[in-house]
C-alpha cells in the first residue's frame, strides 16, 4: 500500500519508535494520522490527530477505534518491559506484560479489523524484537511475550488475507530509545527504524529484519537449541564488550 494518503494509527505514539514513526507518516505524505497513547497530553508531535488509548482497556480500544473510522494502516507499536524471570518472578508483572505486548496489539487488530476491510484492505504493522527468537536471564518476561506476538502475527496474517490486509511483523535489536538506555553500545535510530517500517509496508513485505542484529539472529534460528544459545551467549558477551 502506499503510505502517501494513507490513514494511520500509531499506538505508544508519545515517545520513542512511536514517535519517530508518526513524525515519518506526515512526512511521507499520510494524510492523517491518529497518534495514540495513553497519557494523551505527553504527545508532543505538531500536526498528528491525538487519540487517547490504553490497549489493555477495551472500552479505551472501542473508543479509539470509533474516532478513527478512516484508518487503513495501523501501527502496533505500543509495549512495555518489566525485566521479569519466569520461574521466579511475580507472576501479576509477567500478566501485565502479557496483557500489554499480546493481548493489547490483538484488542487493536480484532477491533479494526472491520475497518480496515471497509477501507480496501490496508496494513498492520506489529513491532516485534529479535528477542522474539531468544530468552535471556531478567529479559524472559520480554521473549515470552514477543515471541507470543510474533506467532500471533503470524497467525492474523493467514486470518485477514482473505479481506487483502497485509500483516507485516517488524523485528529489530536495540533501538535509541528509553527502554534500550542501560545499554552503552551503537543503537537502531529510530527514524531509520520508522523508514524501515514504511519501506517494507510500501514493499509488501510479511516482515522487516531491521537491523543487522534482527537478521543474524533469525539466520540462527536452524541451529539446534545447544548450538543456537551458545551462538546466543557469544553474540551478547560480545554486544556486552563493544
Amino acid at each position: 500500500m502506499d503510505i502517501n494518503n494513507s490513514v494511520a494509527l500509531v499506538t505508544g505514539a508519545n515517545r520513542g519508535l512511536g514517535r519517530a514513526i508518526a513524525q515519518r507518516l506526515l512526512e511521507r505524505g499520510a494524510r492523517t494520522v491518529y497518534a495514540a497513547a495513553r497519557r494523551p497530553e505527553t504527545v508532543d508531535l505538531p500536526g498528528v490527530e491525538v487519540l487517547a488509548l490504553d490497549i489493555t482497556d477495551p472500552a479505551s480500544v472501542r473508543a479509539a477505534a470509533q474516532a478513527a473510522p478512516d484508518v487503513s494502516l495501523l501501527v502496533n507499536n505500543a509495549g512495555i518491559q518489566t525485566s521479569t524471570d519466569l520461574v521466579t518472578g511475580p507472576l501479576d508483572r509477567l500478566r501485565h506484560e502479557l496483557e500489554t505486548n499480546l493481548f493489547g496489539g490483538l484488542a487493536m487488530i480484532r477491533e479494526l479489523a472491520p475497518t480496515l476491510a471497509a477501507n480496501g484492505g490496508g496494513a498492520i504493522v506489529n513491532i516485534l524484537s529479535a528477542m522474539s527468537w531468544f530468552g535471556v536471564d531478567r529479559g524472559n518476561s520480554y521473549h515470552l511475550t514477543k515471541g507470543a506476538a510474533w506467532a500471533m502475527t503470524n497467525g492474523v496474517r493467514l486470518e485477514l488475507a482473505e479481506q487483502g490486509t497485509l500483516v507485516t511483523g517488524v523485528h529489530l535489536g536495540l533501538a535509541d530509545t528509553d527502554m534500550a538506555a542501560g545499554w552503552p553500545v551503537a543503537k537502531l535510530a529510530p527514524s531509520d527504524l520508522a523508514d524501515a517500517v514504511l519501506d517494507g509496508v510500501e514493499a509488501g513485505s510479511a516482515e522487516v529484519l531491521a537491523d543487522q542484529w534482527s537478521r543474524d539472529v533469525k539466520a540462527r534460528l536452524p541451529l539446534a537449541p545447544e548450538e543456537f544459545n551458545a551462538a546466543m551467549a557469544r553474540a551478547l558477551a560480545a554486544l556486552a564488550a563493544a
